[in-house]
């Protein structure tokens, strides 16, 4: 029996793998399930893919580094004329208000990056990539940074939680990591 030529095989097996993650979590990914999900045989996900996470680590860079992954989409959200803040809010409140698959899906697959090893280097150029994004749009390195960590921590808690989502306060928050004297909770003036 002669072999079937297939060269988007290896792709396919990486979709499927970022579809199992999205709709079942990390714990579903195997050999079988991938192969099942891509309609492939088993031996071509060993082929492919020696360990699982050589996969993950495939899939990851595909998610973080794709051109519909979430830093692509924010360097195009925020390099519009809304000033930072505005843009950050409402960028924001979009994913909290949406639907929450893709976003747990970049999310489930960074965070396997602190039990997985050979994640860690993919995971930590996603977060100096967003850092470099984040950056181009505020004064410093270090400002730059914490916001990023801010935002991560604000969309992980909107995936946590079942909290609404406070504009105001979101916003506040912002501007207390950016600097920006002239916005605040108000909490100052109603207190006095």
């Amino acid at each position: 029996m002669r072999r079937r030529y297939d060269p988007e095989r290896r792709q396919r097996i990486i979709d499927a793998a970022i579809r199992l993650v999205e709709l079942k979590g990390i714990t579903a990914l195997s050999h079988r399930s991938v192969a099942a999900e891509a309609d492939v045989p088993l031996g071509s996900t060993t082929y492919h893919f020696a360990s699982l996470d050589d996969l993950l680590v495939a899939a990851l860079q595909q998610v973080t580094c794709g051109p519909q992954s979430a830093i692509e989409n924010w360097d195009s959200e925020l390099s519009g004329d809304e000033p930072l803040l505005d843009a950050l809010t409402r960028i924001l409140e979009e994913y909290a208000s949406g639907a929450h698959g893709r976003i747990r899906l970049e999310y489930e697959l960074y965070l396997a990056a602190l039990r997985r090893p050979p994640l860690q280097p993919v995971a930590a150029a996603w977060i100096d990539d967003w850092v470099e994004v984040v950056g181009r749009h505020t004064d410093d390195p270090v400002t730059a940074r914490a916001l990023a960590a801010l935002i991560d921590g604000l969309l992980l808690q909107f995936l946590l939680t079942d909290r609404p989502f406070d504009r105001a306060e979101v916003r506040s928050a912002l501007a207390r990591v950016v600097g920006d004297p002239g916005t605040g909770t108000g909490t100052d003036s109603e207190s006095s």
